[in-house]
């Protein structure tokens, strides 16, 4: 019984695994069709963020019967517990991913990224792609170090936010309103993806310890 039980907390561990790989795989395809104006990537993105739902509903309706059925203390509860608010911020970041590919929908068949921006873009598909595959793997290993890495990793996703924004209010800035909306959005979508990430990997941390404000990897 104890073994049954024990695999079945395990299962729910590599569910949340597999939701960053697909959650990490929608953000990577939502930049690709956003810089190249791409729709059938944006569609699949969109189409495949109802797999992600799935996954969430099914992590949520197993843990709950885990509850009920096992009344979990100490340590099995914490488990528990913390995977439900991950697989939330899983979730979250899926849906980051569909709102970056309606705005390349949206903007069909033209990019809405200008040409001066798409380097910051194409960086923050790519950090933001680094931090969820590190969150895959602290929720895999519950390395603390890593754990505390991720949160000095989002200050790189922080920076490129800010020199996104600070692109947009330049004098030069001469695609108007309607494009700099997108990239506003854009850049918030990116920054909160990593938020999530982050939130992620304390959450883990608190798994570990047992303390909310756990101070891991010096």
């Amino acid at each position: 019984m104890r073994e049954a039980y024990l695999e079945e907390l395990e299962s729910i561990t590599d569910s949340l695994i597999q939701m960053t790989n697909l959650v990490g795989s929608a953000m990577n395809r939502a930049t690709t069709a956003l810089l190249d104006a791409d729709l059938t990537v944006a569609e699949s993105v969109i189409t495949a963020d109802e797999t992600v739902d799935l996954l969430y509903r099914d992590v949520e309706e197993r843990a709950f019967d885990l509850l009920v059925r096992q009344a979990p203390v100490a340590g099995d509860l914490r488990v528990i517990v913390t995977s439900l608010r991950m697989v939330a911020d899983l979730e979250r970041m899926g849906d980051l991913a569909l709102h970056v590919a309606k705005v390349a929908r949206r903007r069909y068949p033209a990019s809405a990224i200008p040409a001066e921006v798409r380097d910051t873009i194409l960086e923050m598909g790519q950090t933001a792609q680094r931090i969820v595959t590190k969150a895959g793997a602290v929720i895999a290993s519950r390395d603390l170090a890593k754990a505390a890495e991720l949160e000095r990793d989002d200050d790189a996703m922080d920076d490129l936010h800010r020199a996104l924004f600070l692109a947009l209010i330049e004098k030069e800035w001469t695609h108007g309103i309607e494009a700099a909306i997108d990239l506003t959005l854009c850049g918030r979508y990116y920054e909160r993806f990593c938020d999530h990430a982050v939130s992620v990997a304390r959450r883990v941390t608190y798994l570990v310890t047992g303390e909310r404000d756990a101070v891991v990897g010096g």
